[in-house]
């Protein structure tokens, strides 16, 4: 008897895949354990490769495996989203931007691009959604986000990256410290204090430059808090438990007991960057581009 491949294969892949256990795929998908494993079984034997590597305990993906997860959730998240463009397109909108930032791009990159959008191109619509660097990356490759905004030194092949804008960093403090903008010098004046950074998952290479403003002045600072978010840091700092160094537009959008100073005379800056994926067919997205200068 000969089989073809048919939605409800991958549709039954992906489960078992996500969850890497047989009955709990089966419990997901409203069918029996027995059934699903022919199921995959038929679909290993039509693609002539071995997906899954299983025993009584455990189920692994195979390299063939890891690949077609990857590719069809790539597919899936493709077809989901040209069925709602293709909504949107009907209801006579330009269609959908899905965009993902860090915290300071929506001080003034990202409401500046928006402004100007609803000027040249006012039925796009745009969702937007406040995620780390790792995770839009992922997200684009995905084709769950069409743009990023991140600050990253490089992306993977296939993405494109540009800056969009470049920051000095400040000092941040509590609002009755010592340090003002007449005797503020150097961060060195602050290296006996503790720090508040955002985390290095968030962005390891605003992590990085933080490290290396500290370490110039010749000390490494003592961080006592990491968060992702700049109003827990801001907060913290209020508190007193801590300093931190931030890009200077993060300045801007918060009412909290703190006060920031720039910091002077250091070659290190704070750069966001765009990114987005080479090959994305969103039409809305070559609108957008031209406003971004991409």
């Amino acid at each position: 008897m000969s089989y073809q491949l048919e939605l409800r294969h991958f549709t039954y892949f992906l489960a078992v895949a996500e969850e890497l256990h047989f009955r709990k795929a089966a419990d997901k998908l409203y069918i029996s354990q027995p059934g699903l494993s022919r199921q995959i079984k038929q679909m290993e034997e039509i693609i002539g490769a071995r997906l899954f590597l299983r025993n009584k305990r455990n189920v692994h993906l195979t390299e063939a495996g890891v690949y077609l997860k990857k590719e069809l959730e790539y597919v899936f998240n493709h077809i989901d989203f040209t069925i709602k463009q293709t909504r949107l397109v009907d209801q006579g909108s330009s269609g959908e931007i899905r965009i993902g930032f860090l915290g300071s791009a929506m001080q003034r990159v990202i409401p500046d691009v928006l402004v100007k959008a609803n000027q040249e191109y006012p039925n796009i619509q745009f969702s937007l959604e406040e995620m780390s660097n790792y995770l839009q990356v992922e997200a684009i490759e995905k084709d769950q986000l069409d743009l990023g905004f991140v600050r990253l030194a490089r992306v993977p092949d296939g993405l494109a990256i540009k800056t969009v804008h470049t920051d000095t960093f400040s000092l941040v403090l509590p609002k009755d410290h010592y340090l003002n903008s007449s005797n503020f010098k150097n961060v060195k004046q602050v290296s006996e204090e503790n720090f508040i950074l955002f985390s290095s998952d968030y962005s390891s290479l605003y992590y990085d430059k933080i490290m290396s403003i500290c370490e110039d002045k010749g000390f490494t600072p003592k961080v006592s808090h990491k968060s992702v978010h700049a109003q827990t840091i801001f907060k913290l700092v209020e508190s007193n438990l801590g300093v931190a160094i931030v890009p200077t537009s993060l300045q801007h959008g918060f009412d909290l007991g703190v006060k920031f100073l720039e910091i002077p005379k250091i070659t290190q800056k704070a750069k966001l960057s765009v990114i987005y994926k080479k090959d994305n067919r969103n039409p809305a997205l070559q609108r957008i581009r031209s406003i971004i200068g991409l």
